[in-house]
């Protein structure tokens, strides 16, 4: 069910023995209902059996760069505090004062000397140590000789911060299986952060991973993309790993398989990305397909000397073509030659039917490349760091495309509210969204 259904001599297959996803009759026998979506039962088994176990992405290490730094990220009812410690290393405590329970951080970020409790003053050192307690001498025995902020085990990965849970997890590396090798090689850990968008969504967090997981719904959602990307979804690679990941590489720097043939322009995108990359777009007008591998030659032969190292470790699939991931369990990454796009669901502390969305994207930028446009997402690099914004999904525009997709994804959740709603049908392209809820059931089963 992974298969390409197309293939020919332009765009070949890749060997990928490291994406080991399930054999189909494994992912006939999952069963996508409703409930899934809207139950509070389904809701508090998937917390205690999913969320607290498996590896989660949360913060981006070089956003908190100096001791004292931190902060603090939210997920369901949890909140987490990530702070850098005084010898450089990263530690993540729980947001909750050992006394009575208060949360300490309410911010997003911030740096602190000492962690102070709104509530009695209680203060923590940057280590989660309890260092002064106000009347100290009214308890006994001394809070500060037994109690510290509860911590969570960390590890830092690609730039970003990892949390889990669960101490006996397996090691973050195990967790991201095949994801590992392939991210390092874009070396990301120094990317800025250029975009920086919240959206609080009315639906469960899942309906948007099902939309990122499946390529069916690209005609009909996304029309614009038709130029450049209708029917091109069809001859991606599809691949699964049993870790609950999944990996699709679709075709880029080239125009629809659609457009072919008929007399129409090369498409204005592919037009700026040749002229980048010091060729002439008019070369390309009677061979449009020939345009993909030019530009890969000419990445491969220019990049470094533009400042690009990392293109030495990047196959030349990897210069034009996204390299679309869904990260077990919440998270959706699509990696162009020098930028990645991070979409991240989280759960809403107690209602089944909402969630925040969030929209990052970190972008490589040496000087010489201000305003290239990323392959995979046609966001332009202008600027550094930017302000991170929060609202409800309607009140500001986070992008045509992001748009289109929370708009469905809405419209589902009021669908699955029917009773005549019982069940997905899946077709083979939507393979990868029965692999998610057959491992999200693994999860919530004990199987994992």
């Amino acid at each position: 069910m992974g298969e390409s259904q197309h293939t020919d001599q332009t765009w070949q297959r890749e060997p990928s023995p490291a994406w080991d996803g399930p054999a189909p009759e494994e992912l006939a026998a999952v069963s996508i209902t409703a409930e899934r979506y809207s139950s509070r039962e389904f809701f508090a088994k998937e917390w205690d059996g999913l969320w607290t176990r498996a590896w989660l992405l949360l913060g981006r290490a070089n956003e908190i760069p100096n001791p004292g730094d931190y902060q603090a990220e939210e997920v369901g009812p949890e909140s987490f505090i990530i702070t850098r410690q005084a010898d450089g290393t990263i530690r993540t405590f729980y947001n909750v004062c050992q006394h009575r329970g208060s949360r300490i951080v309410f911010g997003s970020d911030g740096h602190v000397d000492r962690f102070v409790c709104p509530y009695h003053s209680w203060e923590y050192a940057t280590d989660g140590t309890l260092v002064h307690v106000r009347d100290h001498e009214d308890f006994s025995p001394d809070p500060c000789e037994s109690l510290r902020l509860a911590e969570v085990r960390t590890e830092e990965f690609c730039g970003w911060v990892w949390i889990t849970m669960d101490d006996q997890a397996p090691t973050l590396k195990e967790f991201l299986g095949p994801i590992w090798d392939e991210w390092l090689a874009y070396q990301p850990a120094d990317w800025q952060r250029v975009t920086a968008l919240t959206a609080r969504v009315p639906c469960n967090w899942k309906v948007i991973q099902d939309n990122f997981c499946e390529s069916y719904h690209l005609p009909s959602v996304h029309p614009q993309m038709k130029e450049t990307h209708e029917e091109n979804y069809r001859y991606s690679d599809f691949q699964m790993a049993h870790q609950g990941h999944n990996r699709m590489i679709m075709p880029g720097a080239t125009p629809s398989r659609t457009q072919l043939g008929e007399d129409l322009p090369l498409p204005a995108q592919l037009r700026e990305r040749l002229t980048h990359w010091d060729l002439n777009p008019d070369d390309f007008v009677d061979n449009p397909l020939g345009a993909r591998k030019a530009i890969q030659t000419q990445m491969r032969k220019l990049g470094p000397k533009r400042g690009h190292h990392h293109y030495n470790n990047l196959r030349d699939q990897q210069f034009t073509d996204s390299h679309h991931y869904n990260l077990f369990p919440n998270c959706s990454v699509t990696f162009a030659a020098d930028g990645v796009l991070l979409q991240r669901m989280r759960p809403h502390p107690t209602d089944p039917e909402q969630c925040l969305f969030d929209h990052w994207y970190y972008a490589f930028s040496p000087a010489t490349d201000k305003g290239i446009v990323g392959a995979a997402t046609n966001i332009r690099i202008d600027g550094d760091q930017t302000e991170h914004r929060v609202f409800d999904f309607g009140d500001e525009p986070m992008g045509l495309v992001p748009d289109q997709d929370l708009s469905i994804t809405a419209g589902q959740q009021l669908g699955m509210r029917s009773r005549a709603f019982r069940r997905a049908v899946l077709s083979g392209q939507e393979a990868r969204v029965a692999h998610f809820h057959k491992v999200v059931d693994d999860y919530i089963a004990g199987r994992r």
